[in-house]
Parts: C-alpha cells; structure tokens; sequence
C-alpha cells in the first residue's frame, strides 16, 4: 500500500441530506489527515455541501453527446466511464454510499483489485426497495470488502457471508454541534431538520402541531429541508389555518445556530438509518421527539422518556400528545435535553473519526495480503 492512502467515495451527488453529509465531513477529516480524497458523483446539483478545495471532485455521468436513445447503452457507457475513472485513479479503496451506487462500485471495480467497502445508510428493505435490488445486494455485497451499516437490525437482511464482513460505524457529526447546551430562555419553537420528501412524513408532524396550535398560540413550527413535498406541504399548512405558524424555509447552511436555541427537536420518518439530524441536536442539549421506526436508529439514541421521547410511526394522536407534554413540562423536557448531551460520549471526533479510518485501513491491508498471496 502507498504511504499516503488515496481513498475514493462514491455518491449520487452532494445534495444537502444525512447521507450526503457523512460523505462530506469524512473527506474533510481525511485530507486534513494528509490522506489524497477523491469524491465522484454522477452529477453536480444546486444547494450541495461546500467540499474543501484539497478535495478532488469528478462527475462519472456520460455528457449530453454521448447520450443516446438507447438505454441499455447508455447503462453501458455509465458503467465504462466510472470503471475508467477507477483506471486511471488507482485509489487504494472505494468506499461507496447507498443503493445503486454500492452495486455499481463493485461491478465496474471488479478484477482491478481495488478493494470496496459499501455503506447502507437506511433500512436496507427500503433501500433496496424491490425485488431485483434486493437480490443484486445480497449477492452483490459478498464480492465487497468490507459492508458498514447502520444497527443491528439491519443485519438481517443480508446473507450469513456479507454479515461476516460487516460491521457498524457510527456516524461522524460536525464541529459546529460540539457546544455547550443553551441554559438561557429558548425559544417557543418545534423544529424539523431534513429532506422534504414522501419518508420524512413531515404532513403527520404538520397535522400533530395544528391539533396543538389554538392552545398554544406562541409556538410556531419550523422545518428545514428542501424537496418534492415542500410546496404540497406548505399549502397543506395554509389549509389548516396555520400557515403562519408553520414555516418551510428550505436548506440553510448554518443548522447547528438556526435550531440551537429551539424547545422541540421532531423527526418523524417512517424509516431511518441513525438520522444525523437527531444526533446533532441531542449533541446540543435539545428535547427531542422520534418516531420508533425501522431499522431502529432512533431507538438505539433514544431511551424513553429519559433522554426523549419514541413514538410511533404515522401516529399523529401521539405525536401531538408528546409535543404538548413538553410544552407543558418545560423542567421535565430540560432535564431530557440534559440527558441527551451525554450522547456527545459517543460521537466524540477522535473515537468515530477513529474508527472509520481503522476499519478502512484494515481493508486495504487485507486486500494488499491477498494480492501478495496471489502472486
């Protein structure tokens, strides 16, 4: 192996969500440990994460003039140029991210011996969400050097030999939600950090708030994300009277300040991987609400009702009685955010950071074994 490990990721883009994220503060850790990084992604996007400028970027979607009517030969042509970028890279590993991308590294990495370690960030039932893929991964996912997931649970979807080679990683989270928990008065505010989509559930958080509204006139909720259901869900909040109260904003850079000082952290997915937005705001002392959902990433961080709340999935009537408790029991909820820091043990920089560089690291020694033992 080179003295100076050049470690690849793949992903789908740098578009602002949990994945995403991770991908992007372990770039970060690494460049700035002297190791070579370099992230390919099928496309560029608007609202991506800034990636630090000793990171080196490349897009593996084929350009508009060698697109043709063909699908099967596009699929070819995508498959072709992500293989030759691996040529004409040489990382020592690829280290991929979620669905079809973890598929694709080690088909298009096969026979270059550049080992692979594949990451499934959410319930794999729901990431490899039909029949087909479900097959490709579990198959696929033998060939891998190495497979990081996300709970226990998750082990079950995959065969005894892929579980073999897995193993779980924590999350790494950013400087910025290391701080000292708020002590002063917070603001009378509900927060909701994450992508606006269909699994997010965002409508039951919006649906649990109005039943709770008219009694508490000074609360507002507020949910930051961007994606398709944005606009159905603002016009939803209009429609039950509270548009005013309930705002979505969009993605902004700063999270850690903008919710720092909330009463009320929600996620409300109906699936989850361990969801960084819940991480970072117990790491910063807020009370938190989760749905209890697979593949049991919520309930690994939250005991209930000492550092949180759980409820479950889709149940609006819960939702909406866990809201007002706290609302009602600010000591109570303060105690619980107390409770939640102590997360900060866990997800300290050198412990995770650690431990994924160790477990990587072991893979390329492996793989560098058994290209001696081959020769």
């Amino acid at each position: 192996m080179k003295t100076q490990m050049h470690i690849a990721m793949l992903a789908g883009s740098l578009t602002k969500g949990g994945t995403e994220r991770v991908m992007v503060n372990l770039a970060e850790h690494f460049v700035e440990k002297g190791y070579r990084v370099t992230i390919v992604t099928q496309y560029r996007r608007e609202n991506e994460y800034p990636l630090n400028e000793k990171v080196k970027r490349i897009l593996s979607d084929i350009t508009e003039e060698e697109t043709t009517g063909n699908r099967v030969m596009n699929f070819k042509r995508r498959f072709m140029k992500l293989r030759g970028i691996w040529k004409k890279e040489r990382p020592d590993i690829i280290l991929s991210f979620i669905g079809k991308n973890n598929m694709m590294a080690i088909l298009t990495s096969r026979f270059l011996h550049i080992p692979v370690a594949v990451s499934v960030r959410a319930d794999p039932k729901e990431e490899y969400y039909n029949g087909w893929m479900r097959f490709g991964a579990r198959r696929l996912f033998k060939h891998a050097e190495g497979v990081i997931l996300q709970t226990r649970r998750c082990f079950e979807f995959f065969p005894k030999k892929v579980r073999e080679k897995a193993v779980i990683l924590l999350n790494p989270v950013h400087e910025s939600f290391f701080r000292e928990r708020y002590e002063g008065e917070r603001e009378k505010v509900i927060v909701a950090v994450g992508r606006v989509d269909e699994n997010k559930n965002h409508e039951m958080l919006i649906r649990a708030f109005a039943g709770l509204a008219e009694e508490n006139p000074d609360y507002k909720l507020v949910i930051y994300g961007e994606g398709d259901c944005r606009k159905k869900l603002i016009k939803l909040a209009d429609e039950l009277g509270c548009g005013e109260r309930i705002l979505l904003p969009g993605s902004i850079d700063h999270v850690a300040e903008a919710i720092y000082k909330t009463r009320v952290f929600v996620l409300s997915s109906n699936t989850e991987g361990v969801p960084n937005t819940l991480i970072e705001a117990m790491l910063m002392g807020l009370t938190v609400i989760a749905t209890d959902c697979p593949c049991g990433g919520p309930a690994d961080l939250i005991e209930d009702g000492v550092n949180g709340f759980l409820t479950p999935v889709g149940d609006v009537k819960k939702m909406k009685e866990k809201m007002q408790y706290l609302i009602n029991n600010l000591q109570t909820a303060d105690e619980m955010g107390i409770e939640a820091t102590k997360t900060a043990a866990l997800y300290s920089a050198e412990k995770v950071y650690g431990e994924w560089e160790k477990f990587l690291l072991s893979l390329c020694k492996n793989s560098d074994n058994t290209r001696k033992t081959c020769r």
